[in-house]
């Protein structure tokens, strides 16, 4: 049997909203030892405090994954001011957590991933691996963009033993809209740098779907003629600014910090003489202009000189029409195999919220909306990148929700 209980607070007294944000998930749940917490909370948090709070509730056995995010949601709240903070405790003899971390992201992201996945044993019965990390190796300054630790390698250091073997879930970490750096718990501390990975194994089985939101500016295919590690210089042998800066019709767009927010840029992984399909595009947020006005910030160095890209707009309307027809879709198809979802957790980009996108409507509600109507114990949280499988691997992402269930046969 499996128990989930979920817990929400919006307080500055971070060592209180721990506290009871974990008593809270461990009495909805009925639970009385909780294998695994899933806690995140504002970058405005003292996450040390926080950390220690949750602690003191869930004792001294209980690995503690997650940490610094924009916002959190639960099927009762949805908040990305303030101090919001959310947890979900699972008790369960049919799944099991295994936690592991590496420090150095900063310093080399593949060896981290390395590292990481070096302190997992792999089962048969392992079904996906959760992987979180910061997002921010270098904050932001009111002169220049953040820099930032990348998915790609990453991911790539993980795969070396991975090798496919379980899908891989997960985010980069981030705490406010301002870039500020980030933290992490690693199983049974707090630290900052770190790729902590959790692999969950058991008798249960694992439903996905990626909610999109952009679609081709003008269709145009550009090769990429000049870029060092996450700046691009050039598309087509033009300077890359002057050429943003006709595509808008002005160089406001140089203002925006600490990214570009109604632009970026996608790699179509289908075919290009296909009809667009966002399922198979990755976007990748530019975080402005850097070098003077030489290039653009990538929000990761996974583009590469030679590679064709196009310039990608924000469609609010089908931003919220994918999650209406996906939600319910992964739900109706869980049914239909005889399965039970127990647990839902959707890994939702924070440029994707009502503000942020500049709509009435938070897409995330609707995702609340469905897992509460179905009885759903439900978490979710706003992340700088979202990792999930997509055309044949699992990809860093961005500006996707990514909606995780766990099922159960009846």
């Amino acid at each position: 049997m499996t128990k989930i209980g979920i817990g929400y607070d919006n307080d500055h007294e971070a060592y209180r909203v721990g506290q009871s944000i974990a008593r809270s998930a461990l009495q909805s749940g009925g639970i009385d030892h909780a294998d695994m917490l899933i806690a995140f909370c504002s970058g405005h948090v003292d996450l040390g405090l926080f950390y220690d709070g949750l602690r003191s509730i869930v004792g001294g056995a209980t690995p503690i994954i997650g940490g610094s995010s924009l916002g959190v949601i639960t099927s009762n709240d949805l908040s990305y001011h303030g101090f919001p903070a959310a947890a979900a405790a699972i008790q369960s003899d049919s799944v099991r957590f295994t936690v592991a971390s590496a420090g150095g992201m900063d310093q080399d992201e593949a060896s981290a991933g390395e590292h990481m996945i070096n302190g997992l044993e792999l089962s048969t019965a392992d079904k996906l691996l959760l992987l979180f990390y910061d997002s921010i190796r270098i904050p932001a300054s009111p002169s220049s963009p953040p820099v930032l630790n990348s998915s790609a390698p990453l991911l790539h250091g993980v795969e070396e033993k991975l090798a496919g073997h379980v899908p891989i879930f997960g985010a980069g970490l981030m705490g406010d809209y301002n870039f500020a750096g980030t933290q992490q718990f690693c199983g049974f501390r707090a630290d900052t740098q770190h790729a902590v990975g959790c692999m969950v194994a058991g008798d249960f089985f694992v439903y996905s779907t990626i909610m999109h939101g952009c679609i081709p500016l003008d269709g145009i295919y550009r090769k990429i003629t000049k870029m060092r590690e996450d700046v691009i210089y050039e598309l087509d042998g033009q300077p890359v600014v002057p050429l943003i800066n006709q595509l808008f019709g002005n160089s406001k767009w140089q203002e925006e910090r600490p990214i570009i927010s109604n632009l970026t840029i996608g790699v179509n992984h289908g075919d290009r003489f296909d009809k667009p399909r966002e399922s198979h595009y990755v976007n990748r947020l530019i975080t402005g202009v850097v070098d003077d006005g030489a290039g653009i910030g990538m929000f990761e160095a996974d583009l590469s000189v030679g590679q064709e890209i196009q310039f990608m707009v924000r469609d609010n309307r089908m931003m919220l029409k994918s999650v209406r027809d996906n939600a319910p879709e992964i739900l109706a198809k869980i049914k239909s195999e005889g399965r039970r979802p127990f647990f839902a957790l959707y890994i939702n980009c924070g440029g994707r919220t009502a503000e942020y996108s500049v709509t009435e409507e938070e897409e995330a509600a609707e995702i609340q909306k469905v897992m509460k109507e179905a009885g759903i114990p439900f978490l979710g949280f706003y992340s700088g990148v979202e990792i999930a499988p997509m055309m044949g691997r699992s990809r860093g992402l961005d500006w996707t929700g990514v909606l995780i269930i766990f099922a159960e046969n009846m």
